[in-house]
Order: structure tokens, then C-alpha cells, then sequence
């Protein structure tokens, strides 16, 4: 038996097997819960109808007091850029995106979300503390992926404005 042919050949197939495990989770998985997900928008439509219009994003106040956050992250931005949260309330995060994989996040926390087109991702934060935090894509999106950037103000409760019901809040507002 030659055994260098055989550890070649044990090499080769150890290469061969590992190529579609690292692709299973960058490509793979997030298509097939996309699939599977039962929290599904239509990439095509989203910013005309549905949970997702231009008019519903940024900042809504809950009745229990926490807040809930919807943006959108398409190729080289995230909608709205930047969003405001009270300090040390829940944040509860919605977001999607209509066009290619991304990953939220949020520089100085521990706080990431990926997002698939197609799907709602949805995260449960909250910032003890007043200032900003500013937010990156950590998923290579293309060739702007460099510029694509947001933040998040966080203000102390008392200077968080009362939104009514159906209001946004936003940072040009603060």
C-alpha cells in the first residue's frame, strides 16, 4: 500500500467535506429560514405596504413603557440612519432587508443581529446608559459595505419625547 496516496487522498476529502460546512451558515441557513420563517415580508414591496413603509420606522412607544424599534438594512444604509431610545428601557428591534445579507451591530455591546432578506429579525436590547452607540455592518454586503453606518442615541428616560400613538420618534426631532 502506498500510504502517501491514501494521506492525500484522506486530505483532499477532509478539504472537499469542510468547503460546504462553511458555506452552510453564510449562504445555506439564512435562506432556509427565510423559508421556514413564519415572520416573512415581501422584499419587493417593502417599502410601500406592510409593517415596513417609510412612515412606521424609527421609534414607537409601547404602552408597557418599553419602546419598539423598526428599520431597514439595504445595500450601503440602514433606514432610518439614526434612531433615539430612552436609557435603561427595553428596546425591542424589528428589522429586515430587501436585498442582501447583513449584520447589525452595535459597537461597545454585545448586542449583533443578522438580517436576511425577506425576514424579520428581531432582538431584545436595552442600554443602561445615556449616549451614543454607534452601528456597523459586519456582514460584507458589497462594495460600499464600508460607508454603511447608523446610530443610536440614547437619552435619559425624562428627556425621551411622549410619542401618540402612531408617532415616531426620531433623532432630527431631538
Amino acid at each position: 500500500m502506498n500510504w502517501r496516496k491514501i494521506r492525500t487522498f484522506l486530505i483532499t476529502l477532509f478539504v472537499l467535506l469542510l468547503i460546504p460546512a462553511t458555506r452552510f451558515y453564510q449562504i445555506d441557513e439564512p435562506i432556509l429560514r427565510m423559508f421556514r420563517n413564519p415572520r416573512r415580508v415581501d422584499p419587493f414591496s417593502l417599502h410601500v405596504e406592510g409593517e415596513f413603509v417609510e412612515s412606521n420606522l424609527g421609534t414607537e412607544q409601547n404602552s408597557d413603557g418599553s419602546v419598539t424599534v423598526r428599520m431597514i438594512a439595504q445595500q450601503y444604509l440602514f433606514i432610518p440612519h439614526c434612531i433615539l431610545v430612552p436609557a435603561g428601557v427595553p428596546v425591542h428591534l424589528r428589522i429586515t432587508s430587501p436585498d442582501a445579507v447583513h449584520s447589525l451591530a452595535f459597537l461597545g455591546t454585545d448586542y449583533n443581529v443578522k438580517v436576511t432578506p425577506g425576514a424579520i429579525s428581531v432582538a431584545e436590547m436595552q442600554l443602561p446608559r445615556a449616549g451614543e452607540y454607534k452601528t456597523a455592518c459586519r456582514e460584507f454586503c458589497g462594495a460600499g459595505h464600508y460607508a454603511m453606518r447608523s446610530v443610536v442615541k440614547v437619552v435619559p428616560q425624562e428627556q425621551f419625547p411622549v410619542l401618540q400613538p402612531g408617532e415616531r420618534g426620531a433623532c432630527a426631532a431631538q
